[in-house]
C-alpha cells in the first residue's frame, strides 16, 4: 500500500510513499540516454531521455518504483491489488510489460500530454519479469508542471483519468475514490461556524478537520493527503518547499507494527519516501531508518553513458551532533 501526491510551488514536486512488509535493496537509479532500453513485445529503445528514480535492485534492469525523466515528467507504480487486469498480446498495439511501463514512457515522453497519447496505443501484457517474480497488480499516477493523471488497467480496458487533486492511494478505483472525497466536503482549516443556536466553546484550534480520517487504510488516506495537500503553506524555496513535500506525505506515514500482515513476524510500513524536484531533475528522499533527506542530482551524472549508475539507499540513521 503506498501514497503519491504532487505539489506546486515555484517547481513542482512529485513522490510517495512506498508502504511494505519487505524491502527488495531499492536503489537510486540513473539510466542514462544511450542506455539501451530492452523491451519482450517491441523494439529495443537505443537512445532516449535520461531518467532517474529508485528501483528494485534485483537486475541490471531499471525496474522502477517511482522516477522522473530530464523533461520533467514523473511517474509511480502503486499497488492495486483485485483490480488490475493485464492482457494477451494484441496486434497493431505497442505491446509492453507493466515493468516497462515506467522506462518506456520517461523514456519516450516529455509531457503528461505525450505520454496520454502514447496510453492510446499501449496493450499492458501478462508476462513476468521472471519465474520467481511474477507481476505485481499496479496502477500509476503521471504529473508534470501543467496536469496530472491516474492510469488503471480494469477488465474493460485501460483508463485514463485527469487527477485534479494531485493524489493517488491503492483501493478502490480512483474514481471511486475521487466520489468519496464529497464526504469530506465541509471540512476546513478554520474552524466551523456554529449552526446549533447555542452558546458553544471553540475549545481547540483545528477543528474545522474534525471527521477527517486518521487510519490507514487506502481511502482514508486518500482523503488525508488531498486535505493536506491542498491546505498546505510554504515558502517556494527549494528547501521550504521540499520539506513541506516530506510533511504532506508524512501525515500518512506507516510504523512498523500498526498495520498486520498474514505472517507473524511482518508488518506493513513506510520503506522510503521520494520527492523529485521535476525542473531541476533532483530526487530527495529519506528511508524508514533514515530521517535525513538525502539527494542525486540527475544533472551530476553523464548522462549520455550507456550504463546504469546505482546509488544504495543509505537506511541507517544519521545524527548530527551539535556539541
Amino acid at each position: 500500500m503506498c501514497t503519491a501526491s504532487n505539489y506546486i510551488t515555484d517547481n513542482h514536486y512529485f513522490g510517495r510513499n512506498f508502504d511494505y512488509e519487505i524491502s527488495y535493496n531499492e536503489r537510486v537509479t540513473v539510466t542514462p540516454r544511450k542506455y539501451e532500453l530492452k523491451f519482450r513485445k517491441i523494439d529495443d529503445i537505443k537512445t532516449h531521455y535520461a531518467i532517474i528514480g529508485i528501483a528494485a535492485g534485483i537486475d541490471e534492469y531499471p525496474l522502477y518504483y517511482d522516477a522522473c525523466n530530464e523533461k520533467g515528467l514523473a511517474i509511480a507504480g502503486l499497488n492495486f491489488a483485485g483490480n488490475a487486469v493485464y492482457r494477451e498480446f494484441e496486434e497493431d498495439m505497442v505491446n509492453i510489460t507493466p515493468f516497462e511501463l515506467i522506462p518506456y514512457l520517461l523514456g519516450t515522453c516529455s509531457s503528461v500530454s505525450e505520454a496520454r497519447e502514447a496510453l492510446g496505443k499501449i496493450n499492458l501484457v501478462n508476462i513476468n519479469f521472471a519465474d520467481e517474480l511474477p507481476l505485481s497488480p499496479l496502477h500509476w499516477m503521471i504529473s508534470d508542471e501543467v496536469e496530472s493523471i491516474v492510469v488503471e488497467p480494469l477488465a474493460d480496458g485501460l483508463k485514463v483519468y485527469d487527477n485534479p487533486v494531485g493524489v493517488l492511494t491503492n483501493n478502490p478505483p480512483f474514481d471511486k475514490q475521487l466520489f468519496y472525497l464529497n464526504n469530506y466536503r465541509g471540512l476546513s482549516n478554520k474552524n466551523p461556524e456554529n449552526t446549533f443556536g447555542v452558546d458553544l466553546e471553540e475549545y481547540s484550534r483545528g477543528m474545522g478537520a474534525i471527521g477527517l480520517p486518521g487510519d490507514l487504510s487506502s481511502a482514508s488516506r486518500f482523503a488525508k493527503v488531498a486535505f493536506t495537500r491542498a491546505n498546505s503553506y510554504s515558502d517556494n524555496d527549494e528547501a521550504s518547499s521540499v520539506g513541506q513535500f516530506f510533511h504532506i506525505l508524512g501525515s500518512v506515514e506507516q510504523q512498523n507494527g500498526c498495520t498486520f500482515i498474514d505472517d507473524p513476524d511482518l508488518y506493513e510500513y513506510t520503506i522510503y519516501t521520494s520527492c523529485y524536484n521535476t525542473n531541476k531533475a533532483i530526487l530527495y528522499y529519506r528511508t524508514y531508518h533514515n530521517s535525513q533527506i538525502t539527494a542525486v542530482d540527475l544533472y551530476r551524472e553523464n548522462l549520455d553513458s550507456s550504463e546504469l549508475i546505482n546509488y544504495l539507499l543509505i537506511n541507517e540513521e544519521q545524527f548530527n551532533f551539535i556539541n
